[in-house]
């Protein structure tokens, strides 16, 4: 029996949604739905009957916008929120400076090497974050970094690397270090598609490589510099794993010392899911507002830019 027109030219117009299917689902299960329940559970709290003991002693009920309030006059979040600041005027800046600096090395002419020196800046991005914050937090020690060790046989003085300002240093380190050979390749990879001819013809009006890539080749590669400025603000923002694997290894670094370590300590130490959902909540917002406003800011300069 062949197929009629019509029935033909439906299944055709249905494809692209029978491929869309397993996406969304897999959107749904495992993106919406749980940021759905930590919405629900932010809005509500344990009651606590009696000495919590037996049945029905423990029951959760409406709790309004109480956790919100809560964590919006907790000190400890507040306090985290502004290491992380300082942490990411640190990180961001540096690994982006470096990222394009490097990406620039790699796309100049005559380089040797090219291939080889692309994967060694790129292989840190490849360690996990917990391994790379373990094998710092070592080279950090001073009873087993080699570092240290050399400072000490030359009679210098031996800084504390896991104390005071030297910590944010510590941990902006790590994160420099394993983040800016991805933001090299989304920037180098812009970079190879500006087409030649544009660098030929100002090589013949006499621009020197330097003049290039101020006035060619960075402002062609702007919206990768946003893109990857977008995704440092993220990640830094979620800071999680570098603190946690170094707080064993000094005392300066508490377990609310950014928000997310504040979350894990209320929902898995302090038993308070709830709480902990609403201060999640915040930070999911805080984190959509600022990349919101920071994307807004820079497409209405990119218009004014083509407007003149």
């Amino acid at each position: 029996m062949t197929r009629t027109p019509r029935r033909r030219a439906y299944g055709v117009k249905s494809a692209p949604y029978a491929f869309l299917v397993p996406a969304t689902v897999l959107f749904l299960l495992f993106f919406a739905l749980p940021i759905g329940y930590a919405v629900h559970l932010s809005f509500r709290r344990t009651e606590v009957k009696g000495l919590g003991l037996g049945k029905g002693a423990r029951e959760e009920i409406w709790a309004g916008l109480s956790n919100y309030t809560d964590a919006l006059s907790d000190s400890e979040l507040l306090h985290g929120a502004l290491r992380i600041l300082g942490y990411g005027a640190i990180v961001v800046p540096v690994m982006l400076g470096l990222a394009l600096l490097f990406a620039l090395l790699l796309d100049t002419d005559g380089l040797r090497l090219r291939g080889f020196t692309r994967l060694a800046i790129f292989l840190p991005y490849a360690i996990p974050g917990v391994i790379a914050a373990l094998m710092w937090g070592f080279l950090y020690l001073p009873d087993v970094s080699p570092f240290l060790y050399l400072l000490d046989a030359m009679g210098l003085p031996q800084p504390d690397l896991l104390d005071g300002g030297p910590l944010y240093l510590s941990l902006a380190n790590i994160a420099v270090w394993g983040g800016t050979g991805f933001n090299m390749i989304v920037i180098y990879t812009s970079l190879r598609a500006i087409p030649a001819e544009i660098f030929e013809a100002a090589r013949l009006d006499g621009c020197s490589q330097l003049q290039i890539a101020l006035r060619i080749k960075i402002p062609m590669v702007a919206p990768s510099l946003i893109l990857t400025f977008f995704f440092s603000i993220i990640a830094t923002l979620q800071v999680f794993s570098e603190p946690t694997t170094l707080k064993p290894l000094t005392n300066s670094l508490s377990t609310t010392w950014s928000p997310l370590m504040k979350v894990y300590q209320d929902a898995f130490v302090n038993n308070d899911i709830h709480a902990a959902a609403a201060q999640a909540v915040i930070i999911a917002v805080a984190t959509l507002a600022l990349s919101f406003g920071f994307l807004k800011a820079a497409n209405s300069r990119t218009k004014q830019g083509d407007s003149r």
